[in-house]
């Protein structure tokens, strides 16, 4: 598959940069897969649409992972620990930056390419919340880039499409949790020619034999983000509870556990919009876009959300 057939046209004006005042008040367009039906529903209503579906979600927590540098002026992610005080993690400007250097709490080690170090930290992570590069606005509360589940640390990105569950709604559903740590393989966006030709370094992942025995005996599930799509179809094909997972979800995947999804609306060039291409259709998913931007929903992170079933 090309990567330009992954492009689509989006006014600037509909990037989120600040989510919706009450988590639920969001938009939810909901697209039947069997029928190519579409409704315009707010999140709110999430349950009237569910068909008896066990809801699936990723528990990770984002780290304050954001280091600034001073000198030379730029910044440092962490992406995954390592153990002892290592991380790796991205820096920039990478060029200006050199092997065996402190850089505030951040002393750098190894470059591992594509602007990937292993670095050690001085203490616990204390950086900024870790937006993306397109919320150019300050987020005024930290928590609002946190699902109201998220539990164990381990995130450089928040699992979006689970920032619209309130306390409340969630307790109706009575969801499952799986934990992803969302790294470089989330948010990293596709720069070679053909989708084939991106390379997957891997993120952690961890589920509970209870959580598992459960989603594996629903009748149907439905994965909240598709962090909980490559945690579910990679147990599904026979992997350990706990480990990392590489799945590459693209255009002609075969779907052995995930029934229906819950997702906001992705960059272009993304692996994350592959995805819903792979479950909703190529096609679909195009005019499903375009039909977003048409009644003018709210992309991205703090975006609205779609309901595929």
């Amino acid at each position: 598959m090309r990567t330009d057939e992954l492009d689509y046209e989006l006014p600037p004006e509909l990037i989120a940069q600040h989510p919706a005042e009450r988590r639920d008040e969001s938009r939810l367009l909901v697209y039947e897969r069997a029928t190519g039906a579409v409704r315009h529903r707010v999140f709110a209503e999430l349950a009237d649409e569910l068909r008896g579906e066990l809801v699936v979600v990723n528990d990770t927590r984002v780290v304050p992972a954001r280091i600034p540098i001073e000198r030379p002026r730029g910044e440092g992610l962490l992406l995954e620990p390592l153990g002892g005080g290592l991380w790796e993690g991205l820096a920039r400007p990478t060029r200006r930056l050199r092997a065996g250097q402190r850089y505030g709490p951040v002393e750098l080690l190894e470059h591992l390419g594509e602007g990937r170090w292993r670095l050690r930290l001085s203490g616990e992570p204390a950086g900024e919340t870790p937006l993306p590069p397109y919320i150019t606005e300050p987020l005024a509360d930290p928590d609002r880039y946190q699902t109201v589940y998220a539990r164990e640390a381990g995130s450089a990105a928040a699992p979006t499409a689970g920032l619209h569950f309130t306390r409340e709604l969630l307790a109706t559903l009575e969801p499952e949790r799986v934990t992803l740590h969302v790294g470089l393989d989330t948010f990293r966006p596709v720069t070679e020619e053909t989708l084939e030709e991106h390379a997957l370094h891997g993120e952690r992942y961890e589920v509970e034999a209870a959580a598992w025995e459960r989603i594996r005996d629903a009748d149907r599930v439905l994965a909240v983000g598709t962090t909980t799509v490559r945690v579910l179809e990679t147990l599904a094909r026979g992997a350990p509870l706990a480990g990392r997972t590489r799945l590459f979800v693209t255009p002609g995947f075969e779907f052995r556990r995930v029934d229906a999804l819950l997702t906001n609306f992705h960059l272009p060039r993304s692996t994350l919009f592959a995805l819903v291409m792979a479950f909703a259709g190529i096609d679909e998913t195009r005019r499903l876009y375009s039909l977003a931007v048409d009644e003018r929903y709210r992309f991205y992170s703090f975006g609205d959300a779609m309901l595929i079933l």
